[in-house]
């Protein structure tokens, strides 16, 4: 029994020793309120850590803190959110739009953001423009979007801007929708030290989806004869058109240049080297160049002419160019508006050409004896007359003097002598005709090739003068004598010339 008495006895002195070390007002074992205090809480911002080490393209950045783990209640949402509209307002920022915007919880969080704006260049007026950029977070949006376009080929300096023109660019996804986008632009041959040029110029694209118009305007203009390795050219010079509807915008203008007898070939390659063309407003610039063309004498079958040769024309405040220059070549050469029809039909950069530079040569001929109504006739021959450079006009002009000893009448009936190079047509030719005791026009052995130029030398006769190519719209390019032509030049069927485009 004595044993059995100290056996319970220990037992129960083991459990009021128990209870007594887990009691709470031991003063010896507070700590042990909280067990879990003493361990060492994982660092929240490893992911931040993470992501700032591996990017070192935005080091001057700071981290921002991470709130949204914090659990608030409603008032307490409130009444920060009171906090954060009185903090912006004092910086002159108007938080009216971010009434349905879920902001963040402390007022720190958007100093944060602000200043994260700031210093990419964004001042408060450009923040006000688009204040639902202070929704996004710097860590989940700003950062991965900004670090994703310098990589793609936006210079840092640029960021700024980028996001000033394009804000909503922040609320993208990389993945999701950004690096499609560029995966797009590369497979239409958009060269990669392009790609940012592209983007700065039209940032919208990024917000563009890849199968909607981006994807039917590229397939209208292969369509109608535009070459697939030409689009990442036009791209580069033009990004704009890959956001235009083909049904409302691309389509129309393009009929419409069709209607006016402008090959299908020959507009493709307009576009192709000249893809601003479809910026051009249909309603409230084309057509109304093209009436005022009319207007001014310009034959309507020699519409599509001017077109091919100097596209840029269908964009020009024209009727005030074209009232301007009539007046400089009546007031100047006294030719009439007929005449002066017949020079832009030859040479419609002569609307966008400067009246000091047409002096020149004018002052030129004038200089060399030559009568004002011979001058006016060799300009309406040979409106290029007009935008050569003086300096090879006067060696062209020494020599036709000087070693060929001819009267300046030729020069009258053939002005375009001026056009061709002195060192490499001029000289070599005539130097051949000496050679051989031959006596022709200037005409003769300078308006043909170099084949049919030999030929001619070789030839028994002197064929009769021609007037040189003639421009048939819609045909080929038709060469007067085409019946002593030699097997050697004749065209295939797949080299055929629809027409001649000048370039100045």
């Amino acid at each position: 029994m004595n044993s059995s008495a100290v056996l319970r006895r220990q037992k129960l002195l083991k459990l009021i020793k128990n209870l007594h070390i887990f009691h709470p007002w031991c003063p010896k074992h507070k700590t042990l309120q909280n067990p879990c205090a003493q361990i060492q809480k994982p660092s929240r911002v490893f992911g931040v850590s993470q992501y700032s080490t591996q990017s070192t393209k935005f080091p001057e950045y700071q981290m921002p803190s991470v709130t949204w783990g914090v659990v608030q209640g409603k008032k307490e949402k409130l009444v920060n959110r009171v906090k954060i509209c009185d903090y912006l307002k004092t910086l002159g920022i108007i938080p009216d739009e971010l009434e349905n915007l879920e902001l963040p919880s402390t007022v720190k969080v958007m100093s944060e953001r602000v200043q994260f704006l700031q210093k990419l260049g964004l001042t408060i007026d450009d923040i006000n423009e688009y204040p639902l950029m202070l929704g996004c977070s710097v860590r989940k949006n700003m950062i991965p979007v900004l670090g994703y376009l310098e990589k793609v080929g936006i210079p840092k300096s640029k960021l700024g801007e980028f996001v000033k023109n394009y804000p909503q660019v922040l609320h993208t996804s990389v993945v999701v929708e950004l690096a499609p986008v560029i995966k797009f632009l590369r497979g239409l041959d958009v060269e990669k030290q392009d790609i940012g040029y592209v983007l700065q110029k039209y940032p919208e694209l990024l917000g563009f989806k890849l199968e909607g118009t981006m994807s039917t305007s590229v397939a209208y203009l292969v369509s109608i004869g535009v070459s697939p390795r030409d689009i990442g050219p036009m791209v580069t010079q033009y990004p704009y058109f890959l956001g235009m509807r083909v049904g409302t915008v691309i389509k129309p203008l393009v009929d419409y240049l069709f209607s006016l007898g402008l090959p299908k070939k020959i507009l493709a390659r307009m576009l192709e080297k000249r893809a601003y063309i479809l910026g051009y407003d249909l309603e409230e610039t084309v057509k109304l160049n093209v009436d005022c063309l009319i207007s001014f004498g310009i034959r309507r079958e020699a519409i599509a002419s001017v077109i091919a040769q100097y596209p840029q024309i269908l964009g020009l405040p024209l009727k005030a160019k074209l009232s301007s220059q009539q007046y400089f070549f009546n007031l100047k050469l006294k030719i009439d508006p007929d005449g002066f029809a017949c020079i832009i039909e030859k040479m419609p950069q002569i609307a966008s050409l400067n009246q000091h530079v047409i002096m020149k040569p004018i002052e030129f001929l004038l200089g060399r004896g030559l009568p004002l109504e011979d001058v006016a006739i060799m300009v309406m021959k040979c409106p290029q007359l007009v935008a050569l450079r003086v300096e090879l006009m006067k060696k062209s002009y020494y020599y036709f003097k000087s070693e060929m000893g001819r009267p300046v009448k030729e020069l009258v009936e053939f002005p375009e002598y001026f056009t061709y190079s002195l060192e490499c047509r001029i000289k070599p030719r005539y130097t051949k005709l000496q050679s051989k005791g031959i006596r022709c026009s200037l005409n003769w052995f300078l308006n043909c090739s170099d084949q049919r130029f030999e030929e001619r030398l070789q030839g028994d006769y002197i064929e009769s003068e021609s007037l040189g190519p003639s421009f048939c719209m819609g045909g080929k390019l038709e060469l007067p004598g085409s019946d002593v032509v030699s097997d050697e030049e004749a065209e295939s069927d797949d080299e055929v010339l629809y027409r001649r485009t000048v370039s100045l």
